[in-house]
């Protein structure tokens, strides 16, 4: 908590940076959705300007990344995630992409998404559509998070920083969320079979 309390005092400044530090192949477990909550429950920063900036800053992160891995292709790929998941991983983004992606960059959990954003690269998804996907989904999930925190402030917070003690309802959270990724990535290849189909 040492590291995120740093950006906590940085404000918005803060928050752009971390957000854009979240999309990459750095590593700080969700810390951006815990920032959100904590600046936007203390009301230190609109909940809207909480959302835009973390959108903006994941955005730019998700890009960045997006374009390395488009120009190094598989390399970027292994030196950054290791070369013994890469090739299946780039199989089953090309597979269910869209779907993927969406769904793992809308749920506030910790997953690794800077893994979908380089797959998305080294398989030459289309940028306009990457961008857009990345850009309506961390602008939900950030907005659903400063809105929530906004709206039940030390109540949301106190939620973060003791899940342990809410168990049950983080579980049903996590249900909710592993079903929505699976029934994207379902629909994902629906889609492509219907496509396939018609071709």
């Amino acid at each position: 908590m040492r590291f995120t309390s740093v950006f906590r005092h940085l404000g918005a400044l803060g928050l752009f940076f971390f957000a854009m530090l979240d999309s990459t192949p750095i590593p700080n477990f969700g810390g951006p959705d815990f920032l959100i909550a904590f600046l936007a429950g203390s009301h230190h920063t609109p909940w809207y300007e909480c959302a835009a900036v973390a959108a903006a800053g994941s955005i730019a992160g998700a890009y960045a990344t997006f374009r390395l891995a488009r120009k190094a292709g598989s390399v970027y790929l292994n030196s950054k995630f290791g070369e013994g998941r890469v090739s299946v991983f780039l199989e089953f983004f090309k597979s269910s992409g869209t779907g993927t992606l969406a769904a793992t960059t809308a749920v506030p959990l910790p997953f690794p998404t800077s893994m979908f954003f380089a797959a998305a690269g080294a398989s030459h998804y289309d940028k306009r559509k990457f961008v857009t996907i990345v850009a309506a989904c961390r602008a939900a999930r950030y907005s659903m998070i400063a809105v929530l925190a906004d709206l039940y402030g030390r109540h949301f917070i106190r939620v973060l920083r003791h899940p342990v003690q809410y168990w049950g309802w983080m579980l049903l959270f996590a249900a909710l969320s592993i079903s929505f990724i699976v029934t994207g990535i379902l629909l994902n290849r629906r889609l492509a079979q219907r496509r396939t189909a018609t071709t």
